[in-house]
């Protein structure tokens, strides 16, 4: 005899269900849920106390912190996962040829690689995929693909993390640069340590860049004059003459102002990374994007 119990009605779980339980676990507290849902927390919270009181679980504990979910809540909101990938999946079907692929595409990375990379490249994509919309979202923490805050990430590091997928773009080299009004006149050679610097450890995020631990190896007497919390601001401040600093090749060479005070520095190397969750790397828009930025991005 079969012994399995068949779940009764009130036990059956429907999308709503599932929709609920995934926002929930990718927010982490009521009030993201409800923004993810596009509902308010009290409507949230009901759904939630029904649901348990439906099917005599608790899903999730509650902490001051927020909710945090048991075993049987992730595994349902993996199966949700699925249910919106297929979802997706088909939405891209029915919408057809190339020219035609349209949706949203939330594309996360650093100001820095946002500007020097990515948007010249932009109008390019945008007039291949016109109905596609762009949303760009630019900070120094890494949005999680696994929430679905972003599709893909564009970032600079050695150790990409391992839940995610991806390709690598490439090496980026940095070095020492300097506005020509800064340096005394030839045949006199510039000396860093006697010049002001600008550095971006004014941001906790960036307080262990590779540009930082290479100045206090390098350079351990230099003290910043001016710190600020953006990779991009140190070249804009190199750019304007204020101080010297350590920023990426892509945004500062070929500045006819500018002048390079290093050469290589492997210690500032770092790699490029476009990255995306499991989940979504077969999602047309998505691999669109990857080969067209494969194809056409370029480092110095």
């Amino acid at each position: 005899m079969n012994s399995s119990i068949a779940p009764t009605p009130t036990q059956r779980l429907d999308a709503r269900d599932l929709a609920l339980v995934l926002a929930l676990v990718r927010g982490g507290t009521l009030g993201e849920a409800a923004r993810l849902l596009a509902q308010d927390g009290s409507t949230v919270f009901r759904a939630l106390q029904r649901l348990e009181k439906r099917l005599g679980l608790t899903l999730f504990e509650r902490h001051r912190q927020g909710l945090l979910p048991g075993e049987l809540a992730l595994a349902l909101a993996r199966s949700a996962e699925a249910v919106e990938g297929e979802l997706d999946r088909a939405d891209e079907l029915l919408a057809g040829g190339r020219h035609r692929l349209a949706g949203t595409l939330r594309v996360t990375t650093t100001d820095t690689l946002l500007v020097g990379l990515l948007l010249p490249l932009v109008a390019e994509f945008r007039a291949a995929f016109p109905q596609l919309t762009l949303e760009l979202l630019a900070s120094n923490q890494l949005a999680s693909l696994s929430r679905r805050d972003a599709d893909i990430a564009i970032r600079a590091t050695t150790r990409p993390p391992e839940h995610l997928v991806g390709a690598r773009l490439g090496v980026i080299r940095s070095a020492l640069w300097a506005h020509r009004s800064l340096l005394p006149a030839p045949p006199a050679t510039p000396d860093p340590a006697r010049l002001d610097w600008v550095s971006p450890d004014a941001d906790e995020s960036l307080a262990d860049h590779l540009s930082v631990r290479w100045r206090r190896r390098v350079y351990p007497q230099v003290v910043p004059a001016l710190r600020c919390n953006s990779i991009l601001a140190v070249a804009q401040a190199v750019r304007c003459g204020v101080a010297i600093g350590v920023a990426p090749r892509f945004l500062l060479q070929g500045q006819p102002e500018v002048v390079a005070l290093t050469g290589d520095e492997p210690a500032l190397d770092t790699e490029l990374w476009l990255l995306t969750h499991p989940d979504v790397r077969h999602l047309r828009r998505v691999k669109v994007f990857f080969d067209f930025v494969r194809e056409r991005l370029r480092l110095p």
